[in-house]
C-alpha cells in the first residue's frame, strides 16, 4: 500500500505541475531564458525533463512517506500541513538561496517556488488518505 501511495502522491504532484507551468508557461520562459522557437515553445523537444521530473516526484514523494511514517503523520489534515511545511520552509528556502547567488529574476522564483509548495502540500495530502 506504501508504495501505490508514494505512485498516486507523485502523479497528482506531476498533474499539477503541468497544470502550474501551463499556466505561467509565458512569464516562466522569460524568466528562465530558455531557448524557444519561432512560435514561442521551448526549443528543446527532448522527453528527458518530464521523465526526470517523473522521477523526481516519486523521489519527493517516497521521502515524505518516510518521514510521515516515522512522524505519525496519517491523516489528510496532518499530511496536508506537513506538506506545505515541507515545501515552504525546506524546498521554497532552498530554490530562493540557489536563484538569490545564480541572479535568476524573481518571477522565476515565485513560479518555481510555488510550485515546489502547493507540490509538496499535494504530495503530503494524498499521502495522509493512505
Amino acid at each position: 500500500m506504501e508504495l501505490i501511495s508514494v505512485i498516486v502522491a507523485a502523479a497528482a504532484a506531476y498533474g499539477f505541475g503541468a497544470f502550474w507551468y501551463m499556466k505561467w508557461v509565458k512569464p516562466w520562459i522569460a524568466a528562465s531564458g530558455i531557448a524557444v522557437d519561432a512560435n514561442g515553445n521551448p526549443a528543446n523537444k527532448s522527453a528527458a525533463p518530464f521523465i526526470i521530473a517523473g522521477v523526481a516526484m516519486i523521489v519527493v514523494a517516497g521521502m515524505m512517506r518516510h518521514v510521515f511514517g516515522m512522524a505519525g503523520i496519517d491523516t489528510i489534515g496532518a499530511g496536508l500541513v506537513s506538506g506545505f511545511g515541507m515545501g515552504a520552509f525546506i524546498a521554497l528556502p532552498w530554490i530562493v538561496t540557489n536563484y538569490a547567488y545564480s541572479d535568476r529574476p524573481k518571477a522565476l522564483t515565485y513560479i518555481d517556488g510555488g510550485y515546489a509548495v502547493f507540490g509538496s502540500t499535494i504530495i503530503g495530502a494524498v499521502l495522509g488518505l493512505f
